[in-house]
C-alpha cells in the first residue's frame, strides 16, 4: 500500500462563508487522512480524492436559504459525479443543508423549531453501523457531539419519512430529550439509498479530543477514513 492508501487524501471544499473547514481539516488530520481546503471554485476534485466532507458554516451568509446558494458552486458538480461513481461524501451542518440543497440527500432543513440558534452538546443515537461514517459504532451507542445551528430542523412528509425509514437510510437519531431543532422522527443523520452519502447536523469535527469535553466525533471522522483508505488502496 502506498502513502496515498496510507493516509487517503480527503477534500474539504470551502465556499465563502464557510467557518469549520479548518476544524474539519484538522480533525480528520487528527484521525489518519490527508485532509487538503479546496476552494469552491475548482471544477475538479485533485487527483486521488478519497473522499469529500463539506464542512459547516454559512456558504453565502445562508442568503436565499442555508446551502441554496453553495450547491450551484463548480465543486459541487465534481462532488455530485464522486457521490453517482460511489464516492465518499460527508456533509456536515452547513453541508448538510448543501447536500439535501443539491438533491444528494432526501428531505429538508428547516429553521429549529425554537426559531433560535442553539449551541450545545447533544447525545446521538447510531442507527446503521454498516455504513462508511459508522463502521467503527455499534447500532444503539450514544455519542455526544455539539451541535451550533439556527436551521437544523430536518423534514420530510410522512410518505418520505416512511420510504426512508424502510430502505434504513436514517443513520443518526437524537436520543431520547436531545433533539435540539424539532426533526421529525429525531433525525439527526440521513444517508442516500447507497450510503457512500451522509449528512449530519451535528459537528463531529469539534468532538476529537477528550480536552473538548467529548471525543465520540472521532467514530464517524476515523470510520470514514477507514473506509476512504480502503477505497484510495483499491486504486493503486
Amino acid at each position: 500500500m502506498n502513502g496515498a492508501g496510507e493516509r487517503p487524501l480527503v477534500v474539504v471544499p470551502v465556499f465563502p462563508g464557510s467557518n469549520d473547514d479548518r476544524d474539519a481539516v484538522a480533525a480528520l488530520e487528527r484521525v489518519g487522512a490527508d485532509a487538503r481546503r479546496v476552494w469552491h471554485d475548482e471544477a475538479d476534485l485533485p487527483q486521488a480524492t478519497a473522499a469529500v466532507v463539506l464542512p459547516g458554516g454559512f456558504s453565502y451568509g445562508d442568503y436565499l436559504r442555508c446551502g441554496a446558494i453553495a450547491r450551484f458552486s463548480p465543486i459541487m458538480r465534481a462532488v455530485a459525479s464522486l457521490a453517482a461513481d460511489g464516492g465518499l461524501v460527508l456533509g456536515i451542518c452547513n453541508g448538510f443543508q448543501i447536500l439535501t440543497e443539491a438533491g444528494l440527500l432526501p428531505g429538508v432543513l428547516r429553521p429549529n423549531a425554537s426559531l433560535s440558534f442553539v449551541c450545545r452538546d447533544v447525545r446521538v443515537r447510531v442507527e446503521r453501523d454498516d455504513l462508511p461514517f459508522t463502521s467503527r459504532a455499534a447500532v444503539g451507542d450514544e455519542l455526544t457531539i455539539p451541535v451550533k445551528h439556527g436551521e437544523g430542523c430536518w423534514f420530510a412528509d410522512e410518505p418520505l419519512l416512511g420510504e426512508l425509514e424502510a430502505n434504513g437510510q436514517i443513520a443518526l437519531r437524537y436520543a431520547a430529550g436531545e433533539n435540539p431543532n424539532g426533526a421529525v422522527a429525531d433525525v439527526a443523520g440521513v444517508c442516500n439509498d447507497a450510503g457512500n452519502v451522509l449528512g449530519l447536523m451535528p459537528h463531529p469535527e469539534h468532538a476529537v479530543d477528550p480536552l473538548l469535553g467529548s471525543s465520540d466525533g472521532a467514530v464517524i471522522l476515523a470510520s470514514l477514513v477507514d473506509a476512504a483508505r480502503l477505497s484510495a488502496a483499491a486504486l493503486v
